[in-house]
């Protein structure tokens, strides 16, 4: 608390840290077990929504992305959210201009919010003030993500790092968007002036806008929040799920580190626990404030407890436990919350190269709203790309390797790349493709490959030139 309160953070923020510190100390793991939980049954499909859409209340709604993160995980020293994603337009631009087009399209001035970082404030408000000048203007833009201390991992006493005291410090975790809205003040201000409904979602996931069919649903159910969820896939199994807890038949998040070893092939059944979370919430800003006022200014959310060292670059610092909170977990502390299945089309977040990949390629076009969505003759089934994670975790070697443009992969059905290759604009994937490079340098393919298994180890490579040394002598009648 006093290493908090020196920072200047605040109270509301020091409450939640306070909370999941002294579920820490109590020993509590955070794990739920299978026994307390039973999978949730069928959910409201949002395409079985009937309801006509109320257009008056846009003007109780308030749009907000989080954009703290930096993008650490893919060699980003900036806002991910300004990585350039298709057509010379970064994330920031596609929403921006959703914004704009929603506004102009609804006749209303929706109301637009961004949750930032100390990491990312300054580069997204320089962004909003050289290209949409108009919302840079706009009261209330940017709202600050909190920071707390990490902890000694045996002691748990605040964490010291003389060499760069910022390293004391990590993010909260989005589950922050509460002490956030309470600390600054604006859950206060967003109430005073009239707001009634908010939708976050995640800036890096272009495809979930303010949908005015949801909205009404959310509005006329009366829920006092409600999740996005879509159905498991094997792909997703080892992701988080929505469950209803046994005790109170609250709905609940069970993310995998809350999940015991015994539990895990229940965890990871598809069949059983169907629905996972998209991150894209809606929330009733007034029972918000019903339930900070009943816990004394901030929501109690299930710990996460993460095993880090002090210096991310060193990893033979000192080993640290940093807590964090997720939002969506809030589910759990409102009455009569609820859930519903959206399509796949407003969960497009991109985590990996392989997601950068895909977006950039022709496999996605930018709709006259500027969502990006599969293209439709891609059959309704986007292609799985699955590059080399050792050689293409970070953005700069995907730059790289498409520096000569982006290869198609409208016809594509699966792209699997091991080693280190080159395409550009006349490269076209089709059908099943794997490329296999075992060489030190990069090799280029191109033109049309169609169902195919290539080994271009042996080919020639990209690298820099290898000169033969070769003994000569005078030239008999040569002149110098």
């Amino acid at each position: 608390r006093a290493k908090m309160e020196k920072e200047g953070i605040a109270q509301s923020a020091i409450s939640a840290f306070e909370s999941t510190f002294n579920s820490l100390v109590s020993g509590n793991t955070g794990i739920i077990p299978e026994s307390s939980i039973t999978p949730v049954p069928e959910l409201v499909h949002t395409d079985s929504i009937t309801s006509e859409p109320n257009t008056a209340l846009l003007s109780e709604t308030v749009v907000l992305k989080l954009n703290g993160g930096l993008g650490t995980g893919m060699g980003l020293d900036k806002a991910k959210s300004l990585l350039e994603v298709k057509n010379g337009d970064t994330f920031l631009d596609l929403t921006a201009k959703q914004v704009v087009c929603m506004r102009k399209e609804f006749g209303q001035n929706v109301k637009f919010m961004l949750m930032n970082s100390f990491s990312t404030s300054d580069d997204t408000l320089n962004f909003f003030k050289t290209k949409y000048p108009d919302l840079a203007a706009e009261e209330g833009l940017e709202m600050l993500q909190n920071k707390v201390p990490k902890l000694d991992a045996t002691t748990f006493e605040p964490a010291t790092c003389e060499s760069d005291p910022s390293n004391e410090w990590c993010p909260p975790g989005h589950g922050d968007l509460y002490a956030a809205l309470i600390g600054s003040g604006r859950l206060a201000a967003l109430l005073e002036a009239g707001y009634k409904y908010m939708f976050v979602s995640n800036s890096d996931n272009l495809g979930a806008t303010l949908d005015l069919k949801i909205l009404t649903h959310f509005a006329t159910t009366d829920a006092s929040f409600m999740m996005e969820c879509c159905e498991r896939t094997e792909n997703d199994k080892k992701g988080g799920h929505l469950a209803i807890r046994n005790s109170d038949k609250h709905l609940v998040l069970r993310e995998s580190a809350m999940c015991a070893d015994e539990d895990e092939p229940a965890f990871q059944d598809i069949t059983k626990h169907r629905f996972f979370n998209t991150n894209n919430l809606w929330i009733r800003l007034d029972k918000l404030k019903e339930i900070v006022d009943k816990f004394g200014g901030f929501i109690p959310l299930p710990m996460i407890k993460n095993n880090k060292t002090v210096d991310p670059k060193d990893d033979s610092s000192q080993k640290v436990v940093q807590l964090e909170t997720a939002m969506g977990a809030a589910i759990e502390c409102f009455d009569g919350a609820s859930a519903v299945i959206v399509p796949r089309t407003r969960f497009a977040p991109v985590k990996k190269c392989n997601d950068l990949l895909l977006l950039r390629s022709d496999a996605y076009v930018i709709t006259d709203d500027f969502r990006p969505v599969l293209n439709p003759a891609c059959g309704g089934v986007a292609p799985v790309i699955a590059l080399d994670s050792k050689k293409y975790k970070l953005v700069g070697a995907l730059e790289e390797a498409t520096s000569e443009g982006v290869p198609s992969l409208v016809n594509c059905k699966r792209l699997t790349v091991k080693g280190t290759i080159r395409m550009g604009r006349s490269t076209r994937f089709v059908g099943c493709v794997s490329i296999k490079n075992t060489s030190d340098e990069a090799k280029y393919v191109s033109g049309k490959i169609e169902d195919a298994e290539l080994d271009v180890s042996g080919e020639v490579g990209l690298g820099a030139l290898k000169p033969t040394v070769v003994k000569s002598g005078p030239i008999s009648g040569q002149k110098p």
